[in-house]
């Protein structure tokens, strides 16, 4: 292959290296309004009044909305493929808050300081109802979050308004109580994970005007446009037809602008006006009023042999929904089908209840579930390992799942492709797996030891994701790449137009990639469930190869020759056997289209996928514990990836290395609190630590590619797997070191530190 496999670097990295102007700030036209907004102070209240007198009277407020100002239509913010699995549970203003930073007025005006003004010269009379702040209190709870009549579903996803029951989810394989009876080892704890934040660095943005034709047109920061179109439409109580949504460059999103969080505040404004506005959330309000990672209790049972084999696996996971629905019922899937299948031998009983709370929604976070689950899982796995003696690597080799294995916990798919054993195989070798992983004291009151894990993720969404790209010859004879998958820096432009180029047979610089505009381009569900290079990638490949066959066809027809001898390169197509007789692209583009019997080769392709082709990891993480303070340092971690066909290793290497870091940020200093009243504490980055490039140890990539039939150029998905072992692994490791058991996350020095007190009494 001569694109594919190939480091190729981004089509964008020149403009984003020089400062072009790119992003959605950076596009809002002059004279647009300026949006601020007031947000609840209570977890939970009724909005009996809001006088807007003082406000509509300073200088330069053009417009105060309330509840009572916007359409009342129940909608949810989730962007997913319709039928939503997410409830339809909220409006765009409502007379209700069920959360510290709920939106209760819009307030637009001519400068930023007006509209700041303006917002706190409203006067609010509330009626403040009892919160329900704890998740594991709030099932049947006497206070109910979402009493509102209107309230609907429209699928089952298992849940009960009335008893603050979000959504449910279970499934089971096997006699679960017969395997464990069958078990020489069973070995049970509960864990925690914490919410946690995704800490992109553009912030949620977005403005809106009306177009020429009239539509309403929501310039935005997003991962899904065409969700917002089709979601703003029903809020607003228009036909599709008349909104529109453009997305420029995306500053990352992680999953959290997979949630509608700023378009329709925006849009509100420029339906009620007709003016132009926009609306930049601070950084305080995305973390306060976005969404975050679902916060879990997981209580796991696992079983094995003396022998090594994983015979049975329960898992229950109790999550914090907050006080929208967005993205929990397929959060709740994940918890255990993305972390059971790794253990083909196990009969399993997995459920999930997610439950409303009036805190700060759940959404959408890189892993979606599984990284939670995998925590719980792998980390149980490890302990069990060392209850019976067994390198845990071994273990692992002894229960995974191979090509052509039917996997139960996977929804009953069978494996069609796999690298995990050599992942495994090639970290212990890189790593000094065997002499790394026991404990050892390198100075003074410090200590090392390693720890590993293992992690499977999926590759779209089965049977609901649809994508769809077109390839253009111009009439100056370089190809145009419409696809309406949203480049939320992960470089999916350049990855698809390399697959282009490919079948082309011509140079990465011969195709441009138009940005995401849905008045033009073709649909695709967003970016996603780890599906963009795999779901997309397909309807890209069987767009350019029936571009490719027009292209030799009509070439051939010019040139007088036989179909089978015509070559297509990338200077355009010539005989195979007579070489110096062709036809450059240009001449045969400017002979197609500049003709009264012009004839346009374009081709349109769409790909719904049938099967989530999962990719798999494994983790190696080595930690330095400091025995006085408990402090934990990560030294060093390698992850190997089987993504099948590495499309470019660049991309791909970079993507996993801004994965691990986000896990090891998980596993040791990231976390959402609350105080007692419902506030988050952690508002700022001064308070909410991500790990920055002097906490960075060194990560290091490896790649064991295997063929995927179902992907194309036997590519799967990277995106979300590399974010899931460090956790389990950096807890693994803590605990050779130490011996303390690291159940709940972030795992602090103070966790650390106590529990080494606790052991030295015992």
């Amino acid at each position: 292959m001569k694109t594919v496999n190939r480091p190729c670097p981004k089509k964008d990295a020149e403009a984003l290296t020089t400062g072009v102007p790119a992003y959605t700030e950076d596009l809002i036209p002059p004279g647009s309004l300026c949006i601020k907004l007031l947000r609840s102070p209570h977890a939970h209240a009724k909005i009996l009044s809001v006088d807007k007198r003082a406000a509509l009277a300073v200088p330069g407020v053009v417009c105060v909305l309330t509840h009572a100002d916007l359409p009342a239509a129940r909608c949810t913010y989730a962007g997913q493929c319709a039928p939503e699995s997410s409830p339809l549970d909220r409006y765009i203003l409502e007379d209700r808050v069920r959360y510290v930073g709920d939106p209760v007025a819009i307030v637009a005006a001519e400068t930023e300081q007006a509209a700041a003004l303006a917002v706190r010269r409203l006067r609010v009379e509330y009626e403040v109802l009892p919160a329900v702040l704890d998740y594991e209190k709030a099932l049947d709870a006497p206070v109910v979050i979402h009493p509102e009549a209107d309230y609907c579903n429209r699928v089952a996803i298992g849940g009960d308004p009335r008893r603050n029951l979000l959504c449910s989810h279970s499934a089971a394989y096997g006699d679960v109580e017969e395997a464990l009876a069958r078990c020489d080892v069973v070995l049970e704890d509960t864990f925690h994970t914490q919410a946690a934040a995704h800490a992109m660095m553009e912030t949620f943005r977005s403005f809106s005007y009306y177009d020429y034709q009239g539509r309403l047109t929501i310039v935005t920061s997003t991962q899904v446009p065409f969700h917002i179109r089709r979601i703003a439409a029903e809020a607003l109580g228009l036909p599709p037809s008349k909104v529109r949504v453009i997305k420029p460059r995306v500053g990352g999103g992680f999953g959290a602008k997979q949630s509608i969080v700023s378009e329709l505040l925006t849009a509100a404004v420029t339906f009620a006006t007709g003016r132009p506005a926009y609306l930049i959330f601070t950084r305080r309000e995305s973390f306060t009023a976005s969404n975050s990672r679902h916060e879990m209790r997981l209580q796991v049972k696992v079983g094995a042999t003396k022998d090594g084999i994983i015979r049975a696996i329960e898992l229950y996971a109790l999550a914090n929904g907050g006080a929208y629905g967005e993205q929990s019922y397929p959060t709740s899937l994940l918890v255990g089908h993305k972390t059971i299948p790794l253990y083909a031998h196990a009969a399993f009983r997995h459920r999930a209840d997610f439950v409303y709370t009036n805190t700060l929604p759940g959404g959408a976070c890189r892993g979606f579930g599984a990284t939670q689950g995998c925590f719980a899982v792998e980390t149980m796995v490890n302990r069990i390992a060392d209850a019976i003696g067994m390198d845990p690597a071994v273990l692992r080799l002894r229960n995974i799942p191979h090509p052509g294995d039917t996997m139960p916990a996977y929804f009953g798919d069978v494996l069609l492709s796999s690298g995990l054993d050599r992942c495994i195989q090639t970290g212990k070798e890189r790593f000094n797996w065997d002499q790394r992983r026991f404990r050892r004291e390198v100075a003074p009151g410090k200590v090392r030891a390693a720890g590993m894990a293992i992690t499977m993720q999926g590759s779209g969404v089965p049977m609901k994701d649809v994508c769809c790209a077109t390839l253009t010859l111009n009439d100056t004879g370089f190809y145009s790449l419409q696809i309406g998958a949203t480049d939320i820096g992960t470089g999916c432009d350049t990855i698809l137009a390399q697959m282009a180029a490919e079948v082309l047979s011509c140079r990465l610089d011969q195709i441009t990639v138009d940005g995401v505009d849905t008045a033009h381009s073709p649909y695709d569900k967003g970016s996603y469930a780890s599906s963009t290079t795999y779901v997309t990638g397909q309807a890209v490949l069987r767009a350019a190869r029936q571009l490719r066959e027009q292209l030799l066809d009509e070439a051939a027809r010019r040139l007088e020759i036989p179909r089978c001898r015509a070559e297509l390169n990338e200077q355009g197509v010539c005989d195979r056997e007579n070489p110096e007789k062709a036809l450059s692209l240009s001449a045969l583009s400017g002979q197609l289209v500049l003709r009264p019997d012009c004839h346009y080769l374009t081709a349109t392709a769409e790909h719904c996928c049938t099967y989530s082709a999962p990719p798999f990891m494994a983790g190696f993480a080595e930690v330095e514990v400091d025995l006085f303070t408990g402090a934990v340092t990560v030294t060093d971690f390698l992850g190997v990836v089987d993504c099948g066909t590495v499309i470019n290793p660049a991309l791909a290497a970079t993507q996993a290395q801004g994965g691990i870091l986000q896990g090891i940020g998980m596993a040791l200093y990231e976390e959402v609190s609350r105080s007692s009243s419902g506030a988050l504490r952690e508002n700022s980055f001064l308070q909410y630590k991500i790990p920055a490039r002097p906490d960075a140890p060194p990560i290091h990539v490896a790649f064991e590619p295997d063929w995927e039939p179902t992907g194309p150029f036997g590519a799967k998905s990277i995106g979300e797997v590399v974010i899931n072992t460090p956790c389990p692994a950096i807890a693994e490791a803590v605990r050779q070191a130490t011996g303390v058991s690291c159940s709940s996350l972030p795992i602090t020095a103070e966790a650390v530190w106590r529990g080494i007190q606790r052991l030295s009494k015992e």
